[in-house]
């Protein structure tokens, strides 16, 4: 008999309702719950919100309806905003309700913070029976999957680097633009370094425990994590979706982050997201990038397309998040319980 996994969605922004679609859409899916944050959705049915047929089930806002949902999974999507922790009383809620959850913002490698913090969520998959899992693009599959696998080839493993370029211009959220993500501002008024600017620790909590977990996977023993984030000005006025950059101000952040290793680096993290190309080394570059230096070496590019004459505005990058939650099910259900590090998903779970 065909096993049928009940899953909640939760938030519904752009990312989330991508793999709103994605549920709905996929006949061993049975969407029970959809929490919301934007009032306005409330009430509506989840198949308005996602463009599809009626689905009977309501959009709420209510954190103890969805407790009391029966359901396998979660997918936590929210938007991500500072600080790292934000969600994390919601996580545990729902770990503690018996909902395995998986999420895109974070939480791929919560044991980097040490037993204080992750026995919070160990204690919240006990009383749940529950497991919690990161997963999505990055973290959970350029560095957890491909970087992984690339290195485990290799007789002698010298450094993995990881690049990825994001294009921002496509964001519509001036506050999220402008003010959360530092866009716009006086290349001097920023110091990405500084653990204190909400940016830097919003993504230093995510990308640290992806650094981190990686540097586990080859078997190495961790130092630090360290930091070396830049910023670039903008070579012109740029228009884009949420508003004006000008000139000279903040066009470009390259997030930087160092496993380091016996005083080296082992693991490198390089994410430049960019209004404009001018500061890229590659003018044309691929999604991802993967570089293993050590014996042999290995160099993986890889890049996501929609279909030539695809109909929809969704991106390649929210397909590639729905369709990695949406096959991780399976792995993640079956899980013990407790913290778990995503491995390859099952293949036979894909959508016929």
């Amino acid at each position: 008999m065909t096993k049928i996994y009940k899953v909640i969605q939760w938030a519904t922004g752009s990312m989330g309702k991508t793999c709103l679609r994605a549920i709905i859409d996929h006949p061993q899916l049975e969407l029970v719950g959809v929490y919301v944050y934007n009032p306005k959705k409330v009430g509506v049915d989840a198949g308005d919100i996602a463009h599809r047929d009626a689905t009977g089930v309501l959009a709420t806002n209510d954190i103890e309806e969805i407790l009391k949902l029966a359901a396998d999974v979660v997918f936590h999507t929210p938007q991500i905003r500072p600080p790292y922790t934000s969600h994390n009383e919601d996580i545990c809620r729902l770990l503690s309700s018996g909902k395995n959850l998986i999420s895109i913002n974070g939480h791929s490698y919560p044991q980097y913070w040490g037993s204080d913090y992750c026995g919070k969520f160990e204690d919240a998959c006990r009383t749940g029976n529950s497991t919690l899992m990161g997963g999505g693009l990055n973290p959970g599959f350029i560095a957890d999957k491909i970087a992984a696998v690339a290195c485990s080839v290799c007789l002698e493993l010298k450094h993995i680097a990881i690049t990825e370029v994001v294009e921002c211009n496509v964001m519509q959220n001036y506050d999220y633009v402008f003010n959360s993500l530092g866009f716009g501002s006086a290349i001097d008024s920023i110091d990405p370094n500084d653990p204190n600017w909400p940016a830097a620790a919003l993504l230093n909590g995510i990308y640290s425990e992806v650094v981190a977990g990686l540097v586990q996977r080859t078997g190495k023993t961790l130092q630090a994590v360290t930091t070396d984030h830049r910023v670039f000005p903008a070579s012109k006025d740029i228009s884009m979706a949420a508003g004006l950059i000008k000139k000279d101000t903040i066009s470009h952040t390259n997030w930087r982050w160092h496993g380091m290793v016996d005083d080296q680096p082992l693991v490198t993290m390089s994410i430049h997201w960019i209004m404009e190309k001018s500061h890229l080394a590659e003018q044309n570059p691929n999604f991802w990038s993967v570089k293993v230096s050590g014996l042999p070496e290995v160099e993986v590019s890889i890049d996501l397309k929609v279909p030539a004459g695809h109909a929809y505005r969704t991106t390649a990058e929210q397909y590639g998040v729905a369709g990695s939650l949406i096959n991780a099910i399976p792995q993640l259900v079956s899980s013990p319980t407790g913290l778990h590090q995503l491995q390859l998903p099952d293949s036979t779970f894909h959508q016929p």
